[in-house]
């Protein structure tokens, strides 16, 4: 099979093989990434042990600044949602590909609160593993956000391989997501909404956190948000009963969700439900208890669903295809 050429820039720092350039290009295949590149994400984040201040947390749009709308031209629709539409398009000023999410406005007084929060969370999360924010353009029916462009999400990417990924990708996939979300959490901020949809992939096998419309910026672990988050297959049980008291379990949950993804080609907790969901979880985990979940009996939803008393399940029993592989992992 030819090689695909490949025209790169003259600013690119790292330098690729001709026989190489298919298989990086072919995502379905293992990917290969440059020379360094993980030795590279392992270098410490810079230190930000205090959470984000006020004026951060609540920086309004007329703080980070906007861009023109005739500097992009709009390619293709890529998707769409309630209040805003995915386009790709391209800068005319540097002829680069972006993703262009226009937020439509006259379905309320000014910017959505999703937006906005997108906003002041992305301006000062700069890191290889979140998507990065390159402008805004404002105008009086809509705000668009001009993001970076990246090939297509994790979903699309398990569609593509058949769900069946290499362990080698697996790894690679997780090292990045893991990575992203610490940077997350140690700058006090959850995204409460991580699922396949959610996380992009470049042509090279970089891995990237988007879509912070649901995020938050957390003071204390205890801090009460609203329970309406996460989608429902990577939603932790003590959210799907209505707790509104959580912290980066809420994302660490929706990792290992997407981890046995991955791993095994099928979702881990398919439920159609928010009952089904957590049918699904207990019959695999065992029906909590007051000996392994203090106060478990005296949440009315809980008690509502009336649960079968199911015992935890060997997880070999679950996946014996994959489980060698997942441990294996684990123990790295």
């Amino acid at each position: 099979m030819k090689s695909r050429s490949l025209i790169l820039n003259k600013h690119t720092h790292f330098s690729l093989r001709r026989d190489d350039l298919n298989k990086r290009l072919s995502l379905p295949a293992d990917i290969r990434i440059p020379d360094g590149y993980l030795e590279k994400l392992q270098l410490s984040s810079p230190p930000f042990d205090q959470p984000l201040s006020r004026r951060l947390r609540r920086a309004s749009l007329s703080e980070i600044g906007f861009g023109k709308l005739e500097t992009y031209i709009k390619l293709d629709k890529l998707g769409e949602g309630t209040y805003a539409t995915v386009y790709k398009g391209r800068s005319k000023l540097t002829d680069n590909l972006v993703a262009l999410k226009e937020i439509r406005l006259e379905h309320e007084e000014g910017a959505p609160c999703t937006a906005i929060r997108e906003v002041s969370l992305l301006k000062d999360l700069k890191h290889a593993n979140i998507v990065t924010l390159h402008d805004i353009v404002h105008t009086d029916k809509s705000l668009t956000l001009v993001f970076e462009y990246l090939d297509k999400d994790l979903k699309q990417y398990m569609d593509d391989c058949g769900n069946i990924m290499s362990m080698h990708n697996v790894k690679i996939f997780l090292f990045q997501i893991l990575r992203g979300l610490a940077y997350c959490h140690r700058r006090k901020v959850l995204h409460r909404d991580l699922k396949p949809q959610n996380l992009l992939i470049s042509e090279r096998g970089e891995l990237k956190l988007a879509d912070f419309g649901l995020a938050r910026a957390k003071s204390v672990p205890t801090k009460t948000y609203s329970n309406e988050v996460v989608t429902l297959w990577y939603r932790p049980p003590d959210v799907l009963l209505g707790s509104s008291e959580y912290s980066t379990q809420i994302d660490m949950w929706g990792v290992g969700c997407i981890f046995y993804e991955m791993a095994a080609g099928r979702p881990l907790f398919p439920g159609s439900t928010v009952e089904d969901e957590l049918h699904l979880i207990f019959r695999l985990l065992g029906t909590p208890t007051e000996d392994n979940w203090a106060g478990i009996l005296s949440i009315e939803e809980f008690k509502s669903y009336n649960f079968p008393k199911y015992k935890p399940q060997p997880f070999i029993n679950h996946a014996p295809r994959y489980l060698h592989s997942i441990c294996w992992i684990l123990k790295e």
